[in-house]
């Protein structure tokens, strides 16, 4: 909308900000938000000056006193076709520019970086795939696209950031993601909007939006010294799940490797993408994500492991490049604290009830 009106553009832009009517733009995707938002809002204000003037105006051309006796009025066609046509023109642009905007919005490019965020009264945690560890804060880096995978630990939650007019739900047993590409450095307010429970307002933090250079020190000084794979393989040993999926020709589970991003037949027929959300389902729900060729036989870990730890396991399943990798993660194991994945067993023994059978 800025190469309309220049000047009124920056006038809005700079009166609206430091009147702090609405927040700063730090993303790609808000100076076509606010574009989009001014259109519609310019569009009401038009259709309202034109109400009120033809009220005011019939109102005195059509008073009581210069028309006692009330005259019968046909209508007009070619009006009835114009104030019919024109606002749904109006309102179809608004549709399809929101619906570009939507698609965009929730459709991250390939190349995004992901971080994963798990909202849970009331708190909000960032993890990201080099092993940092953030609570109510997420440190992201300028000029880079940016993917939020979501999921709420307890009841629905909202992660809402103004300043990157960006705003997406976080549900109970589902990923969600959303993406931006922050523009400025600086901090900006994060919130949760959804209503939650007792402390919702205080379920806020801060997004932090560094250079790359900043980024890749804050990185280097942030890391816990394993990756969220690194952290799943572990998870993956201690629960023996190598114990049937090992890649061998008598394993009783499907191959794991570039399993992700794949099509999979199921036992009933059916494809399916091997997303995030499908291995995240097939860890906890297994027993409804059964391969075809295999038995339905893996038991679910549904409260058995925690949100953090599925993570660990997706992002570890989402790097199994080689039946290498598989083989050596049957052949080490590595113990585990138990909040993680409970105690450790030796490699290629299969704990009672416990073993990733079938996807």
């Amino acid at each position: 909308m800025s190469h309309i009106s220049p000047v009124l553009w920056q006038f809005l832009v700079k009166w609206l900000t430091n009147f702090s009517l609405y927040p700063p733009q730090a993303s790609k995707i808000a100076p076509q938000m606010d574009a989009l938002y001014f259109f519609m809002v310019l569009v009401s204000l038009i259709g309202l000056t034109i109400v009120i003037l033809l009220v005011t105006a019939f109102s005195i051309m059509y008073r009581q006193k210069k028309h006692p006796i009330p005259v019968q009025i046909e209508g007009s066609t070619m009006l009835e076709a114009t104030w019919t046509i024109i606002p749904l023109g109006l309102f179809l642009i608004m549709f399809v520019w929101g619906a570009l905007i939507y698609f965009r919005v929730y459709t991250p490019p390939a190349n995004a970086m992901n971080i994963y965020v798990v909202g849970k009264q009331w708190m909000w945690k960032a993890e990201h795939p080099g092993g940092q560890h953030e609570i109510n804060s997420l440190h992201v880096p300028m000029g880079r696209a940016v993917q939020l995978t979501l999921i709420s630990q307890d009841v629905f939650h909202s992660f809402s950031i103004p300043a990157f007019r960006v705003k997406r739900e976080a549900i109970p047993g589902r990923y969600t993601t959303v993406w931006f590409e922050a523009t400025t450095p600086g901090t900006y307010h994060l919130f949760c909007t959804q209503y939650c429970g007792t402390d919702h307002s205080h379920m806020i933090g801060d997004i932090v939006v560094l250079t790359p250079d900043e980024y890749k020190r804050w990185l280097a000084g942030s890391t816990s010294g394993s990756s969220l794979a690194q952290n799943g393989e572990r998870l993956f040993s201690s629960l023996s799940c190598s114990a049937c999926h090992n890649a061998r020709p008598d394993a009783r589970g499907p191959n794991l490797a570039n399993v992700y991003g794949s099509k999979l037949t199921l036992a009933n027929g059916q494809a399916q993408l091997a997303d995030e959300g499908f291995i995240r389902d097939a860890i906890l729900n297994p027993s409804q994500h059964v391969t075809q060729g295999y038995a339905p036989i893996m038991p679910t870990y549904q409260g058995q492991i925690s949100e953090d730890g599925v993570i660990a396991l997706v992002e570890y399943i989402k790097q199994l490049n080689s039946d290498y990798r598989i083989q050596q993660t049957t052949t080490t194991t590595t113990l585990l604290p138990e909040s993680e994945g409970g105690k450790a067993t030796p490699a290629g023994q299969k704990p009672a009830g416990q073993g990733m059978v079938n996807q």
